[in-house]
């Protein structure tokens, strides 16, 4: 990225005095002065002139000649000056300057200092873990239905490091790569009117769009080691492409589900899970394929021989019935444990995402991560807008609500 330091460039009167001062030193050296110009003489004879000015500046005040080591000690304006001090001091600039330059970055990109390995302890064998209690029973008017949206798998390679909705205008504001399916433009400079006016990846119009962190094979080497997002802030290895993206809308289990306005924002887990501790909300998912049963919310699953890596991203699907997105996130957020939403919150969509990887090699994987947050599998997260055409959303909505799987 382009960096807001910049080279100290020489100034014209610096870049003369450096001149004048290698022509002293040389001249000398070879028993003449340097040439200067003077309005006495001819500027049509320029040899003349410079053999004139030679034998004031090789003679003292005194008459006595000068001699060369006190020519070559003497700066410009008199004072000593050590051979090759320019050099050093050029040195010295570089050095504050590329200080400077560090400074500046652990600033703008913190923790990089911090960035590790995941440990041996993030990961364990999905045999191990034991079946989960699975989701809510659904009730008499459960809406059964679902609604999927066909987006690939991102084998266009959109890719960046930015985050929108946390820190909008921001380069390199995640500091670990997203994958994305569906509006092609998301970048750091996304907003709404560009979304609306973009392309996208997925079937049927669908503008939306949907990212997550990259998942990397840390056993191989990756093309974005010198970037940042890549390994400059420690996110190291060939980036994975998922063999599978399932993009699916369900229901809710106590009732029916409204229709989500369009431009609204949803965020599932928390990037900074490792450090915010007890007071993570955290919602990874991670099995195995065959193993969907067990679901291990606090580490890398070791998948067996013919079973594939899955990630699974579940978002908050009780919205306020206001507002498309709120500073702390309030609009929205998970249902009840029985899928009820609370007082004052109405049922959208439940936005349920699987990605599937051919499985990775032991535990050669991680998921990309701030630096500090030492690529934690707990820190898995996901983002949503939705871009749907209003027409498309309504589908949705009634597929959903009358049990078609669309």
């Amino acid at each position: 990225m382009v960096r807001s330091g910049k080279h100290r460039l020489p100034t014209p009167a610096r870049l003369l005095a450096l001149a004048a001062a290698a022509l002293v030193v040389g001249g000398l050296a070879a028993g003449i002065g340097p040439a200067s110009a003077h309005p006495e003489h001819d500027e049509s004879e320029p040899g003349a002139a410079a053999a004139t000015e030679a034998g004031r500046e090789a003679t003292q005040d005194d008459g006595e000649p000068r001699r060369d080591e006190d020519a070559a000690g003497e700066s410009e304006d008199g004072g000593s000056e050590e051979p090759g001090s320019d050099n050093a001091e050029q040195e010295q600039d570089a050095e504050q300057e590329q200080d400077a330059e560090q400074e500046q970055d652990a600033e703008e990109f913190p923790g990089r200092d911090e960035a590790a390995p995941p440990s041996p302890e993030d990961f364990v064998d999905i045999r191990q873990v034991p079946p989960g209690d699975g989701e809510p029973a659904p009730g008499p008017d459960a809406s059964t239905g679902t609604f999927t949206s066909i987006c690939g798998t991102n084998a266009e390679g959109h890719r960046n490091s930015d985050n929108y909705m946390t820190s909008p205008g921001k380069v390199n504001a995640a500091q670990h790569v997203h994958d994305y399916v569906g509006n092609t433009s998301t970048d750091a400079f996304t907003t709404d009117e560009s979304l609306a006016a973009a392309d996208t990846t997925c079937e049927r119009g669908d503008l939306s769009t949907y990212f997550w962190p990259v998942l990397r094979a840390t056993d191989r080497p990756g093309a974005d080691a010198n970037a940042d997002g890549g390994g400059l802030d420690g996110n190291v290895g060939e980036i994975l492409q998922p063999i599978s993206v399932n993009v699916e809308f369900r229901g809710s289990p106590t009732g029916t589900v409204t229709t989500m306005p369009q431009f609204l924002e949803i965020i599932t887990g928390d990037a900074k899970a490792k450090t915010n501790g007890d007071e993570a909300d955290d919602n990874a998912q991670w099995t195995c394929t065959g193993f969907e049963d067990r679901i291990s919310t606090d580490q890398y699953p070791r998948c067996p021989v013919g079973s594939d890596l899955v990630r699974i991203l579940e978002f908050p699907s009780c919205w306020d019935g206001e507002n498309a997105v709120t500073e702390d996130r309030s609009h929205i957020a998970f249902p009840e444990e029985d899928g009820s939403c609370e007082d004052g919150m109405v049922a959208v969509p439940k936005l349920h995402i699987e990605l599937t990887y051919d499985r990775p090699n032991g535990t050669a994987f991680a998921l990309d991560s701030f630096p500090d947050q030492q690529h934690d599998p707990r820190t898995d997260h996901g983002q949503f807008e939705n871009v749907m055409p209003e027409a498309l959303m309504a589908t949705a909505v009634d597929c959903i609500n009358t049990g078609r799987d669309c």
